[in-house]
């Protein structure tokens, strides 16, 4: 391992860092967003993430595990004051012991792989990360391929998103895309290789409860914006609609929470056919 670099003071590359966190726009032209926490940070070592620089705090003896991570991860090592450390975590009342600095992936559906037992996931224009975060944990949670983010949305990379997946953003891909047309001519392309790919929406006025719409197949569930619901485009996209029966004084369903239903029964179906 090379030398260490040492922040004592907010200087340029600091305030870069720290910009990470809230602009949306900084994050895509530095092509990073920050990672913190235990598993997140294994994970993305594990997985094979681009890890550009740990920082650490700077007047605490290392853990073995987060010693483990500095020499597995190869990335550039920071030493860095507390006070700023805890500016990172965005909680300066808590200063995490690493905070990784990792690449963003590119935005390529080739990086989904289609085979006889997928499922994922279209999240049409979410409004918040944090929703988008929990989906993701969800699409893990259940075996998912991957998720996708379509139209003007909520970035899944910041930190409310990152925080809200307990890592399984590092674990499971997410691909934005700009419109519904993009993944309808993906399907296209899966089903001219031979993946019989169906695409599921969901809504409250569905055609058919989840349970009665088959999902043993390659399944791709589309969960619209969180108050619009789907769009039109794909209301005509989806091969078929299918309701979650909902009672109580509940109107509808969080939209991660539909999300993470649709995965399950899908689960459910797979497991009884096995």
């Amino acid at each position: 391992m090379g030398g260490v670099l040492r922040v004592s003071r907010p200087n340029a590359q600091f305030q870069q860092w720290e910009a990470l966190l809230r602009n949306r726009n900084k994050r895509q032209r530095a092509g990073e967003f920050l990672v913190q926490g235990v598993r997140p940070i294994s994970l993305a070592v594990e997985r094979g993430w681009p890890v550009r620089a740990l920082i650490h705090d700077a007047e605490r003896p290392l853990s073995r595990w987060a010693a483990g991570m500095l020499e597995r991860a190869g990335a550039e090592r920071v030493a860095m004051a507390p006070e700023l450390l805890g500016r990172l975590s965005g909680k300066e009342q808590e200063v995490p012991e690493l905070v990784a600095v990792v690449a963003l992936p590119a935005d390529d559906l080739s990086r989904i792989t289609v085979g006889s037992s997928f499922v994922g996931v279209v999240f049409d224009r979410p409004a918040g990360p944090g929703n988008i975060g929990t989906m993701v944990r969800s699409v893990d949670a259940f075996g998912g391929g991957g998720l996708i983010v379509t139209g003007h949305a909520a970035d899944p990379y910041d930190p409310k998103a990152v925080r809200a997946s307990t890592g399984s953003l590092l674990a499971v891909p997410v691909v934005r895309v700009r419109s519904h047309r993009e993944v309808l001519e993906w399907v296209h392309r899966e089903r001219a290789g031979g993946q019989r790919l169906t695409v599921v929406g969901t809504d409250e006025d569905g055609a058919a409860d989840i349970a009665e719409v088959g999902l043993t197949g390659p399944t791709l569930l589309v969960i619209g914006n969180e108050t619009a619901g789907l769009s039109a485009g794909w209301r005509e996209g989806c091969d078929t609609i299918a309701r979650i029966p909902i009672g109580g004084a509940a109107s509808s369903l969080n939209a991660a929470s539909a999300a993470t239903v649709a995965l399950y029964e899908a689960a459910r179906q797979r497991a009884r056919r096995s």
